[in-house]
């Protein structure tokens, strides 16, 4: 059962007791992202989220780790575009730790002058180490063009340059500015006793006041179309075709995430039938939703020889008229769904992912919705909403294309809406 309980000062708490386990997963959650951020302190949500863990006025750096380390848990944070997660998983009798060694990171993170120039030196290696990685960097760099001047394309780790313009008044300026009351969530998903963690979380959130109130909702962010290479010199190249997807918080996703399955979202998919399986032009080939506030993105990937681009644009084309045209069949539809639903019970098996799903929703939506709701939102998509949803999203007028390597920007973009 899911209980939603909201303190006098805001902070949200979320939790669902799953009595037949032993682990416990507790998060916290700060509505602060990279695109919170202005340009020039880009990179910098992710860059407190390393602070966090570099001492606080009672525990060093070592003794944070270790306080969840001597208790065989995990702790651990990751930032995204809208948000930043600190969390913990243990046994379900070391709750009080957890939320006590979170809870000071949160609250009493020294922020020393010296730790914030090792920090800026590791957050540099992490950029360096990604621009090393054009697999992963493609992504970022459609992100980039399609969202060209606003926030959302900013890369969540910062850049070279942005990076060295934060310093200890930036981070306490920022954290004032985000790390909110109204702007918290506690997750905690797993084996508790309610009136416990209550108490304890009421003990560590209750007296945390702020005259602040969070910065209004994103406005929406355009969908530019456009082209655009980042030269490196690599033995592949790297593609990124994106089109306006869905919105976060809008049921249509369901929708989309079904077309995702049969086209390109798994091995039995048919652009990795028809390209990989049969052709062999490429190693990985893949396609993905991704959902925001205000704004989605719908992606096909591929990483190949420069020799076998101009193949593969033609056959992503043909693959793309064919579901244009004729979308996809019912038997697919029904297996699509099915593969969700296996997917999402799975996932459910996990403490951690629970407390993700719980954190994320609460924050971003202000709901939870139960599995139930979830499956019956699965089970209601249709061929009629399906076909809708592939009219709205694959419009070939309206899709950008990233690409990272070493070849002629010329030639790429020769006629590719004809092939």
């Amino acid at each position: 059962m899911i209980n939603r309980i909201t303190l006098e000062n805001g902070v949200r708490i979320i939790c669902e007791k799953i009595p037949h386990v032993r682990s416990v997963s507790v998060g916290i959650w700060v509505g602060a992202g990279s695109r919170n951020e202005k340009k020039e302190i880009n990179g910098i949500s992710h860059f407190i989220e390393h602070m966090l863990f570099k001492g606080t006025k009672k525990r060093s750096a070592k003794e944070i780790a270790e306080s969840i380390d001597s208790i065989g848990g995990q702790i651990n944070a990751f930032t995204g575009k809208e948000c930043t997660c600190y969390y913990t998983k243990t046994l379900d009798t070391h709750i009080d730790i957890a939320i006590d060694v979170l809870t000071d990171m949160f609250f009493n993170s020294v922020f020393s002058e010296k730790d914030i120039d090792i920090e800026r030196k590791v957050v540099l290696e992490e950029i360096s180490m990604y621009e090393d990685s054009p697999e992963d960097l493609v992504h970022d760099y459609l992100s980039e063009t399609v969202w060209e001047n606003d926030a959302i394309g900013m890369p969540i780790l910062g850049t070279y340059e942005s990076l060295h313009n934060i310093e200890r008044d930036t981070i306490v300026n920022y954290i004032s500015e985000h790390y909110l009351p109204e702007n918290t969530v506690i997750a905690v998903a797993g084996n508790f006793d309610d009136n416990v963690l209550i108490d304890i979380v009421k003990k560590n959130f209750g007296s945390w006041y702020s005259d602040r109130k969070p910065v209004k909702q994103f406005e929406k962010a355009n969908f530019k179309v456009s082209n655009r290479i980042k030269q490196k010199d690599i033995e592949q190249v790297h593609i990124c075709l994106g089109f306006e997807g869905i919105e976060h918080g809008n049921d249509d996703l369901y929708s989309l995430l079904a077309i995702n399955n049969v086209f390109g979202g798994g091995m039995s998919s048919r652009l990795f039938q028809k390209i990989r399986e049969e052709r062999g032009l490429v190693y990985s080939i893949y396609s993905y939703p991704s959902s925001y506030c205000n704004a989605g993105l719908f992606t096909i990937y591929a990483g190949m020889n420069p020799e076998h681009r101009d193949t593969f644009l033609k056959l992503v084309m043909e693959e793309i008229k064919i579901l244009i045209k004729h979308g996809i069949s019912e038997e697919e539809l029904a297996k699509s769904k099915e593969q969700l639903k296996g997917s999402y019970i799975l996932g459910l098996e996990s403490t951690s992912s629970r407390m993700n799903s719980l954190g994320k929703s609460e924050l971003m939506l202000g709901k939870v919705y139960t599995p139930e709701e979830v499956l019956k939102k699965i089970d209601e998509v249709n061929n009629e909403k399906v076909r809708e949803i592939i009219e709205k999203v694959f419009q070939m007028e309206k899709m950008s294309i990233a690409v990272v390597g070493n070849i002629n920007e010329k030639l790429i973009y020769q006629n590719i809406y004809e092939k």
